[in-house]
């Protein structure tokens, strides 16, 4: 089958398309037909080694970036009940492992894994797999987020960003959401109530008692997003790096403070990102949709870090 390996760390040149053996299923697995992949920051920060899951994967011979994919069932293993061969399904897989997603063929444990719903391509599923999963674990188990709250999202035409004002909104939240202005309309039509322009104003001059944050900026926003927060709220953060004195602000406020989420793989969670894509309640934007011998291009992409909704590779 084809694959993309990561030949090194570095850039994109390392990602070298080889014929590899097929994988073979353990029981609790299904091996999937890949249709559709998402390409996320993690995939290029991972390749750039300046993600920590990089030192876990050096040790893979050969190493296979990507997590999420969508796809036909085309085996499943002795144990696996919940699925069936022909099945089209989606999911995040393996993270934080060896997705090895960008494959022709991958093996999935079958809890990672949820049924496509027919109203939506394999493009969209693939779409709605890493980026959707964080922002509902954001809040459903790192955070809780109520219909009664007011919360400000950043970044918001980003990929969690994006699928975190429509979350947030069917839950009835109060959604005040940043971004430039050239987003606005974009992230207006998503459903937000409010919009900020980051590149303009002083989010923390303008708001005050809000109930939950999600930061996907990192640095000096987080210890602003923290004094807009009201005492006991929430804030939770997507990127790593946080201080001793980011830690210490929330504290002070009695914050209810997740640092760093870490995304993680779930059937059961997926199975939700599932029924709110049936319903229609949420839709993944595509910005992007290369050929699987353009990875390196969706990297690019990626790596200008003005991508609207998503980039996916098609097979």
């Amino acid at each position: 089958m084809k694959a993309i390996v990561l030949k090194q760390f570095g850039g994109t040149e390392f990602l070298i398309e080889e014929k590899i053996e097929k994988p073979i299923i353990k029981n609790n697995e299904v091996l999937v037909k890949v249709k559709a992949i998402s390409i996320n920051p993690v995939d290029v920060k991972v390749r750039s080694r300046k993600a920590p899951l990089a030192e876990i994967l050096a040790q893979y011979d050969p190493l296979i970036l990507g997590w999420d994919i969508s796809g036909v069932a085309v085996e499943t293993g002795s144990e696996v009940a919940s699925l069936k061969i022909g099945d089209e399904v989606f999911g995040m897989v393996n993270l934080a492992g060896h997705g090895k997603a960008y494959a022709e063929y991958v093996a999935v444990p079958a809890e990672h894994l949820a049924v496509k719903p027919e109203n939506i391509t394999h493009i969209e599923a693939a779409a709605s797999t890493l980026a959707a999963l964080t922002a509902w674990q954001a809040f459903d188990s790192y955070g809780k987020l109520r219909s009664t709250d007011k919360i400000l999202i950043h970044a918001a035409a980003g990929g969690v960003g994006h699928f975190a004002v429509q979350m947030a909104k069917h839950i009835g939240a109060y959604v005040i959401a940043t971004s430039s202005e050239a987003n606005r309309d974009f992230v207006m039509g998503l459903g937000a109530d409010q919009h900020i322009d980051y590149k303009v104003d002083h989010f923390e001059d303008i708001l005050h008692d809000i109930d939950f944050v999600l930061e996907a900026v990192g640095g000096e926003n987080f210890q602003k997003s923290v004094q807009v927060l009201k005492p006991y709220g929430t804030i939770v953060a997507l990127p790593s790096g946080h201080t001793s004195e980011d830690e210490r602000l929330a504290h002070e406020k009695n914050l209810h403070a997740c640092y760093f989420m870490s995304v993680y793989s779930s059937g059961r969670d997926m199975q939700k990102i599932a029924s709110l894509l049936e319903k229609g309640i949420i839709k993944p934007h595509i910005s992007h949709v290369f050929a699987f011998n353009e990875i390196a291009k969706a990297h690019d992409q990626i790596e200008t870090g003005r991508t609207i909704g998503k980039v996916v590779v098609e097979l």
